[in-house]
């Protein structure tokens, strides 16, 4: 499944220079971009590179500067989709890139910024991250961990204070519940929807699924890593659904790309149009949440004991929001897509003592910029 309209770059082509192309990069808004990720389809680029050569493309900024430049592979078909890169965008900036044939490059440890693998040794679970936050889902050993079993789908956090990528380090310590200078695993996501979990609303319930059974990684970096949980058939008010959820990760942003397909979602003898989902945030007793229908946004702002506050936010299409709802402890944003197609939600958080976000009014305003990003993606026009 290809991802959807809704927060994917514009692509205007309008012809190509043989052994170099231009690509012009439009910011729309008025506000500054740091570091997003520019995509360019494989596609645009056929009369520079076949799709099996795009990791040789080479791309250089407006200053003649050699970019990061990644060949993704979205659905794990063996056949690269897109190139992605980083730049910065000032308000209302247009910049152009140049793209030319090279030799493939041997990335260095240093030059990845996003990363995610299988912890067999941790009870199956599957854990990443980016130079901002990391998670982790709960895989199918744990819940029959003979010390204490978990079912939950809910997306975990793990809070990080450093670029660093960690998720290895700190498994292989087996001491992440301690800051020991980089931040902890604080956070407890138990059976709820943690930050960003989703699942089926139906008849005015949730209905979820359990532990995650098979994992994939298509594309692992060095700026975007792209995976797959595949759930086990669970009941949903008298349908039986399965699920495959997949992640995007980006380099240096806050929220993650989240597109579930379910299936087959119809109950027996009847046909529907739309399926009716929910994403959502664990409801802390003193969190302070705050909902935007308007601009397709929900967020929390809560305390971790003696560990300063977290952000937790849920980033849909306004077009697919119907409401906001609170059940078996969580604070839900529904949603409604039409069946056969996937549910799609960004969702992440910040954590206060980590340097990028200080206060509420700081992640609200992360938020309603990343929301806003989301309705005016990058215009890319290859030339």
């Amino acid at each position: 499944m290809k991802p959807l309209a809704w927060g994917i770059a514009s692509l205007t082509l309008v012809g190509s220079a043989g052994a170099e192309t231009k690509v012009t990069v439009r910011n729309e808004l008025d506000l500054a971009r740091s570091e997003e990720v520019v995509e360019v389809p494989a596609a645009a680029l056929a009369a520079l590179a076949k799709p099996a050569d795009l990791a040789k493309v080479r791309v250089s900024d407006d200053g003649g500067r050699d970019l990061v430049a990644q060949a993704v592979d979205l659905d794990g078909d063996g056949v690269n989709d897109q190139l992605v890169f980083l730049a910065d965008f000032a308000p209302r900036q247009s910049r152009t890139f140049t793209l030319a044939p090279g030799e493939r490059r041997v990335w260095r440890k240093e030059d990845f910024r996003v990363y995610g693998r299988f912890v067999r040794e941790r009870h199956d679970d599957f854990a990443w991250e980016n130079d901002r936050v990391a998670h982790r889902v709960y895989g199918e050993d744990l819940e029959t961990w003979d010390q204490e079993p978990l079912t939950g789908s809910g997306i975990d956090v793990w809070t990080k204070r450093t670029r660093r990528l960690v998720v290895n380090d700190w498994y292989m310590t087996d001491a992440y519940h301690e800051d020991h200078g980089e931040g902890a695993d604080f956070y407890s996501a138990g059976r709820s929807r943690g930050c960003g979990g989703s699942g089926i609303w139906r008849d005015g319930r949730l209905w979820v699924s359990r532990n995650f059974r098979r994992s994939r990684v298509l594309a692992a970096g060095p700026l975007r890593l792209v995976f797959e949980l595949d759930y086990a058939p669970f009941e949903a008010g008298g349908a039986s659904v399965a699920e495959t959820k997949r992640v995007i990760v980006d380099a240096a942003s806050h929220l993650d790309r989240f597109e579930s397909r379910y299936r087959p979602y119809r109950r027996p003898g009847q046909g529907e149009p739309e399926i009716t989902w929910a994403a959502g945030i664990k409801k802390h007793p003193a969190s302070a949440s705050r909902f935007e229908k308007a601009q397709g946004t929900l967020r929390t702002w809560e305390p971790i004991e003696k560990n300063g506050n977290l952000g937790c936010a849920v980033v849909m299409d306004p077009a697919r929001l119907v409401e906001r709802v609170e059940s078996d402890g969580n604070d839900l944003a529904i949603g409604r897509t039409p069946t056969g197609q996937p549910a799609v939600y960004y969702a992440g958080f910040a954590w206060d003592r980590a340097g990028d976000v200080a206060t509420v009014a700081d992640w609200d305003r992360y938020v309603e910029e990343f929301a806003r990003r989301l309705a005016s993606p990058l215009r890319v026009e290859v030339r």
